[in-house]
Formats: C-alpha cells, structure tokens, sequence
C-alpha cells in the first residue's frame, strides 16, 4: 500500500506525460506568468513608447500657445480648377487673415487639394507675412486711400463710440486687430483678394504720428515754449 502511495503522488507531481509521443506542455502558474505587464525588462517595448511619447512635447505645447496668441478668421474658401493636358485639376483656395487683436497683422492666399490643407498653407504664409499697425486711440492716425488692382480702399479715423463702419473683408481683416473705430469704403473691383490686398496696403501705408512732417518733436515742442 506505501508502495502505491508514493507512486501516486510522484506521478501527480510531474507534469503530465505526451500523447502519441509530443513533448508534454506546461502550464503557466502563477509563478510562472511571463505577460507583458509584470515585464519590466530593459528591452521591454512599453519603455520605447514612454520615449516616444515623451519626445517632441514641449513642441506642440508651444505651437499651441503660439496659436493662442492670435485670432484667425477665414475670408473665403473658393474652388478653382485649372485645364492641364489629362483634364481639369480642381483645387482649393483659402484667404486667411491673422492678428492678435493688438498691433499685428497678417493675411495669407493659399491653394490645395483639400479645404482643411488650404487653411493651414493659408496660416502659414500669414503668419509669415505679419507687420505692425500703427493705432492710436483704438483707430488709426490719419486718413488713407489705396488702390490695388481694380479696387480702391478708403479709410478713415473715427471719433470713440463709432464703432468699425466696414463690410465683407475689411470688417474681418480689421476685427483682428485693436482697432474699435474707423470708416471705410469700398470701391470697383469686388474681388475678396484684391479687396484684402488693398486694405493690406492701406495699414501698411499707415506713419505714426511722431513722423509726420508737420509735427514737430516733444522735446523741441518743449524747449520751445521754454524759451517763449
């Protein structure tokens, strides 16, 4: 009976013997448990996607509060199409003006296979292509008027509590700046790109008042009434 005994529980202890001659299989305990989560070795591959999450952080952080800083408005989305010799290639074209309801502007045309591509070109060339505006009591320092192309834009200092007198694309290039008062028209050519090329044109034509010819220095207007 000890004989049988032992004989059992050696047979119960080793692992289970193969059928028709495969090598036996073992069962993974709880000792014995290799997953992925209880792996913490130095090759483990969750170690490389901590990396590559953690790289190139700090970047798109600050992209997005660059992005922040300014407004962006879309003027127009049009669809336009060139002949090519296989057919028409149809492409889209995207006005984008940019400020930071300050100082600073910039407006940018870009064309693309997609809508969403023509957006973001049309952000890049503006912010690429922004200057600074010259405001003086939320309107600008004198009156302009521009002509580009077939159109011509007209602008004109407001007293406080006129508000922006503007339509169509000037409104929207001028909400993005610091500007609350002015007077604008429009004239000829309707055309939104050459409307905001011509408004473009006009700020930048835009002198402070300190370099005006006709006025004269602080500190000489000083020494001036000093010496009467």
């Amino acid at each position: 009976m000890d004989d049988k005994v032992e004989t059992k529980a050696t047979n119960s202890s080793a692992p289970a013997a193969a059928k028709n001659g495969e090598a036996p299989r073992r069962r993974f305990g709880s000792a014995n448990n290799f997953s992925s989560d209880n792996f913490n070795g130095r090759g483990g591959r969750g170690r490389r996607d901590n990396r590559r999450d953690h790289r190139g952080r700090g970047r798109r952080d600050n992209r997005h509060d660059e992005d922040k800083q300014f407004d962006e408005q879309t003027i127009a989305i049009e669809r336009v199409s060139r002949t090519v010799k296989g057919g028409r290639r149809l492409r889209f074209k995207a006005i984008v003006v940019m400020g930071d309801r300050k100082n600073r502007l910039g407006v940018g045309v870009a064309k693309a296979r997609d809508v969403q591509q023509a957006i973001e070109k049309a952000n890049r060339v503006a912010k690429k292509n922004m200057f600074t505006i010259p405001v003086v009591n939320e309107t600008i320092p004198h009156e302009v008027e521009v002509k580009y192309g077939a159109c011509r834009v007209m602008l004109k200092p407001a007293a406080p509590g006129a508000g922006i007198i503007a339509g169509g694309t000037v409104r929207t290039i001028i909400g993005t700046t610091g500007i609350h008062n002015l007077v604008t028209k429009s004239l000829g050519s309707t055309n939104k790109v050459n409307v905001a090329y011509a408004t473009v044109k006009a700020l930048k034509s835009l002198q402070p008042r300190d370099e005006w010819v006709t006025t004269k220095p602080a500190k000489a207007a000083k020494a001036t009434k000093e010496a009467k």
